[in-house]
């Protein structure tokens, strides 16, 4: 009974438009970002040039996202524990 009551309300051309805008603020905002994050983090240390430029350029590129998980993730070194 709910779901006829929700498309007498807002139709359901509307309805896909809305999950077409949440699947596609989703990926940008979450996924590639935190996909980002953890192939720099693998591969920080071995990539060659053109490999660096278009991960810059992507970080460029989903800036936003990379905001919202750059307080939650630490990327330094693992040290050689205590002298």
């Amino acid at each position: 009974m709910l779901p006829d009551a929700i498309t007498n309300v807002v139709s359901v051309d509307a309805l896909l438009v809305i999950a077409a805008y949440v699947l596609l603020g989703g990926l940008y905002l979450v996924v590639v970002p935190l996909a980002l994050y953890f192939w720099m983090n693998k591969r920080w240390h071995q990539m060659g040039k053109v490999e660096r430029l278009g991960i810059y350029g992507m970080v460029f590129l989903f800036f936003p996202g990379m905001i919202l998980f750059a307080p939650f993730l630490n990327f330094r070194l693992q040290g050689q524990g205590e002298v």
